[in-house]
């Protein structure tokens, strides 16, 4: 495979980054007129409380600012993320990240500012001024904050410090992406494959098991070469994690970053102990794998193979835009139509370039969401299609329907949009298809996503757990650390079926979310939630569509437990993980009984 340069790119297959500025120059004066901004809020430093007009003058400023901010950061990281090797690029996200720094340091004053008026003065405020009212939760939130907000002072400094902070994810993100380069991997017949970090997935996904152990050898051989250095990364990570924590009283890391969220600590214990319970199931499921590749040892770089391989089928990416569109029809004429919007508008960065960001996501939301893919023409990446739309159309819909400054929801609701896409293009595909092995392998797939998503990443979570309580207990996270809790737990997850190979201890070094700060675990509590909505969706009918289109549209207008509640699934129980669990077991039999037959 040979990797083309973003400038060989078709642009119909590029993502519109001109519809928020356009060019480069615009960006940067759009950069320079919201330096006003930072004028703005040193002037209101002290009057915040002063009367009704003052208030609202602020958090109408706040919204403004907030606005710009996102389309300055939108343009100058999908710019960077297109090359990650381009230095102009870079420099210009360097010179954004100073400004939101100094405008976050500008502002910092308002938290406390705020707190330490009387309650009640916000009752009169919010009689006086009615446009005042839909700020109420908003002032909430922050007066729930006020045993973890600190003094003016030194809310500023914690401010000033935050671009320090990024330096770890940073320097990580540029190294792996940008510097990192892998050997080519060499199949049975001795043709030689380029080896990326998306590549290297997709070659172990080969029938070809020669070409899978070299896949996986120049991944991981490679990443064991700079474990080092990323470890010193990942440590100084939690570093900065455990100082902004300790700072602000918080009694750990994990309960600092799930009090932003409004996410009890009890969600995040409750699914690792739930998947613990029932590891009966991935067990099960590799024992299956097992028997069916008919090997006499299942390596880590057996494990992502199709069982049914002979099934998988070429789906272009315009096939795949028809088939997830087919597939979320049960969501209502308006949602598809806001899906094509996306399809037709250039929404989406398709194919991998040199240098490109490596994996998918959705991110930014004015004029318009945009989507990273990475495409390869397989089901994989049509599921990653409807996966990161899920995203988009969450996005969407929540700046439609809420005022800007409930329009951002929460992560710990992030991942139920694009889970839940998932599950409904699954379901369509298994009802359309009448062949045993094409419904076997669609099995195959979604039993995958059970396991990369509720299994691997409460996996990566408990991982992520494990190495913030080392922190705070005086451990340093150096590489042999990191290397021996990972190898325990990938032993202890695929369990006794899986030769744990010892290139699969590095695996944690390659794994960007380990910077993200506990975000992990929303990827196993989403896939439970979108479950159990796909189900209401294709079973309970037009309230179920309502209600679940409703969550689209909430933003973070409600704490996210309300909200998912509200939709039909209540995630403060280990009810949707176990249950999704079960529905695991269910298709590992039929799997099994299918290719049986």
């Amino acid at each position: 495979m040979s990797i083309p340069k973003r400038d060989e790119l078709d642009k119909r297959y590029t993502w519109a980054i001109e519809d928020i500025f356009a060019d480069d120059a615009a960006f940067s004066a759009a950069l320079e007129d919201a330096e006003r901004f930072i004028t703005d809020c040193e002037a209101m430093k002290g009057h915040l409380t002063d009367s009704a007009d003052s208030l609202l003058k602020y958090l109408q400023l706040n919204d403004e600012a907030r606005i710009a901010v996102e389309k300055l950061a939108t343009y100058c990281m999908r710019k960077s993320d297109e090359d990650t090797g381009n230095s102009f690029y870079q420099g210009l996200k360097g010179s954004f990240m100073n400004f939101y720094v100094r405008l976050d340091a500008a502002a910092s004053f308002a938290a406390p500012e705020l707190l330490a008026a009387p309650a009640e003065l916000y009752d009169r405020f919010f009689a006086e001024r009615p446009e005042l009212t839909h700020y109420r939760l908003y002032i909430d939130r922050i007066l729930a904050r006020k045993a973890h907000t600190l003094s003016p002072a030194e809310e500023k400094l914690l401010a000033s410090a935050g671009e320090m902070a990024q330096s770890p994810d940073e320097i990580f993100s540029v190294f792996t992406n940008a510097d990192m380069r892998f050997p080519d991997a060499t199949d049975a017949e001795g043709n030689a494959h380029q080896v990326t970090q998306e590549t290297a997935v997709t070659l172990m996904r080969s029938p070809d098991r020669v070409l899978r152990k070299a896949a996986f050898e120049s991944l991981y051989h490679t990443f064991g070469g700079f474990k080092n250095t990323i470890a010193a990364c990942l440590d100084a990570q939690i570093a900065q994690l455990r100082f902004f924590a300790k700072a602000r009283g918080f009694a750990n890391t994990m309960e600092a970053s799930l009090f932003d969220t409004e996410v009890p600590v009890s969600v995040y214990k409750n699914l690792i102990e739930a998947v613990h319970e029932n590891m009966g199931y991935m067990y099960k499921y590799m024992a299956l794998r097992k028997k069916l590749l008919g090997v006499d040892e299942l390596h880590m770089y057996d494990v992502y193979v199709p069982i049914v391989s002979e099934a998988a089928a070429k789906i272009t990416f315009e096939e795949a835009k028809e088939n997830v569109a087919e597939a979320l029809a049960p969501l209502g004429e308006e949602y598809v139509a806001a899906l094509r919007k996306g399809f037709d508008e250039r929404w989406i960065d398709v194919y991998q370039n040199v240098g490109k960001r490596s994996g998918a996501y959705s991110s930014g939301g004015r004029p318009h969401p945009y989507v990273l893919l990475n495409h390869e023409d397989d089901l994989e990446s049509e599921f990653t299609l409807a996966h990161e739309m899920g995203h988009a159309l969450h996005t969407y819909n929540s700046i439609k329907t809420q005022p800007t400054v409930y329009s951002d929801y929460v992560i710990f609701v992030a991942e139920v949009a694009s889970t839940c896409n998932e599950a409904l293009l699954t379901a369509d595909l298994l009802k359309k298809t009448t062949d045993k092995r094409e419904r076997a392998y669609i099995i195959n797939h979604f039993l995958e996503q059970f396991r990369t998503t509720l299994y691997r990443q409460t996996m990566f979570a408990e991982f992520e757990m494990k190495i913030n309580e080392m922190a705070e207990q005086g451990v340093k996270l150096t590489a042999d650390v990191l290397c021996k809790l990972y190898g325990e737990l990938n032993a202890e997850y695929y369990g006794p079926d899986v030769v744990s190979d010892p290139e699969i201890s590095v695996e944690w070094a390659r794994i960007p979310h380990f910077f993200y700060d506990f975000y992990v675990f929303q990827y196993a509590t989403g896939f439970s939630a979108a479950m159990a909505l796909s189900q209401r969706i294709l079973n309970g009918g037009e309230e179920a569509v309502k209600q679940y289109l409703g969550f689209l549209s909430a933003g973070n207008s409600a704490d996210p437990i309300s909200i998912l509640r509200a939709a039909g699934v209540d995630m403060n129980t280990t009810k949707p993980v176990t249950d999704a669990l079960k529905v695991f077991g269910e298709l590992i039999d039929e799997l099994d009984s299918l290719l049986a037959e």
